[in-house]
């Protein structure tokens, strides 16, 4: 099939078997599907569409689901595409993604493809299925200012392109640059991810300020990984893998518990008053708290039963810290919970039928 096929709705209803929640399944197709990182939304702020990645037609595509129908949309037909690079536009009218070495957007109404950079590079990603090499990019609140790490060769430079002049800038050059994200309500500032011993990094838009946010305890073999900031202050929230979730102050460095158990993905709602989590080590579902308290006390959402894929996460340390590792760790395994902007659902993927798909669980 092509560029603006139409499909019919694929979705079903039915009760988690454990904790009786609501889920839907809104793709069925035997084929790989899933929605974009976890903490980039997935949804535009009216929830008019739903954003994922299908392979459906051998190759991986950009769909929407159109909410108000369920119908299914295939919007790009293209072998390049940098499937964990999309970012849905606020307003639903754009989504942003990164194909072979270009920025492009895509119209969700005309369907029209446009390129607002090239980079000479061969390759935007770094080598690899995980962290830098996954390729993921940010858009601000606004929809004005589009972040996107490329690789070059052995370092990496962070372009930060304006939507309506197409203007790219190069705002700062390093070893790596992986998974940035712009805060909720402030388009000039940004974090991103460095290297494993120095995870955290905070910098302005126009890349001043780039300074590392965090110091992890280099004895004890922290893995700091999965950051997200908190939507209502100038504070981080991460996973220290597997001890539970810190909250990271960026302008007094204040370190804060906010949950103990093995939070893997763990992703605010809009508000900020609520998180979701994955877990692995073991799978014990996904779970909410309040990542406000000082306790985080979990309680159960739904399972998943996704695969999980990953055997380097079986630790109770950075396992980079004791040499190379071999990662295989196919991300449309992961079920990467993220919220819909008013909080009612948790969209995820899972694979638990053989083929991953896109899943909404009710709150």
């Amino acid at each position: 099939m092509s560029k603006g096929t139409v499909y019919p709705a694929e979705s079903r209803e039915f009760r988690d078997a454990k904790t009786g929640v609501r889920i839907r399944q809104v793709t069925a197709h035997p084929s790989i599907h899933h929605h974009p990182f976890f903490y980039i939304p997935a949804y535009d702020d009216r929830m008019q569409w739903l954003v994922f990645v299908s392979h459906r037609t051998g190759a991986a595509q950009i769909f929407v689901e159109e909410r108000a129908t369920g119908r299914l949309i295939q919007l790009t037909d293209r072998l390049d595409l940098n499937e964990w690079s999309l970012h849905p536009a606020h307003d639903g009218r754009f989504i942003y993604f990164t194909a072979g070495a270009g920025a492009w957007r895509v119209d969700t109404d005309t369907l029209k493809e446009e390129l607002l950079a090239v980079f000479e590079t061969d390759s935007i990603k770094a080598k690899g299925m995980v962290g830098a090499a996954m390729g993921t990019t940010t858009l601000s609140h606004d929809d004005r200012w589009w972040a996107v790490p490329v690789k070059f060769g052995n370092c990496s430079r962070f372009f930060v392109i304006d939507t309506q002049t197409g203007k790219a800038s190069v705002i700062l050059e390093r070893d790596t640059i992986g998974h940035p994200e712009f805060h909720p309500n402030d388009a000039n500032l940004l974090r991103y991810a460095g290297p494993h011993d120095r995870r955290i990094w905070v910098i302005q838009r126009d890349g001043r300020e780039n300074r590392l946010a965090y110091r992890r305890n280099d004895a004890k073999k922290e893995w700091i990984v999965h950051e997200t900031w908190m939507p209502t202050k100038r504070e981080i929230l991460t996973a220290n893998w597997p001890h539970g979730v810190i909250g990271i102050d960026v302008d007094t460095g204040a370190v804060r518990t906010v949950t103990r158990f093995n939070a893997w993905h763990p992703m605010l709602s809009r508000d900020g008053t609520l998180m979701a989590s994955d877990t692995k080590n073991p799978d014990i579902g996904l779970q909410l708290f309040d990542p406000n308290d000082g306790i985080g006390h979990a309680r159960t959402l739904c399972f998943p039963e996704a695969s999980n894929a990953g055997e380097h996460w079986n630790t109770d340390h950075c396992p980079y810290d004791d040499g190379p590792v071999r990662v295989y760790a196919p991300q449309h395994t992961h079920p990467h919970p993220s919220f819909a902007l008013d909080k009612s659902r948790v969209v995820f993927t899972s694979d638990q039928s053989g083929h991953a798909q896109i899943y909404e669980a009710f709150l």
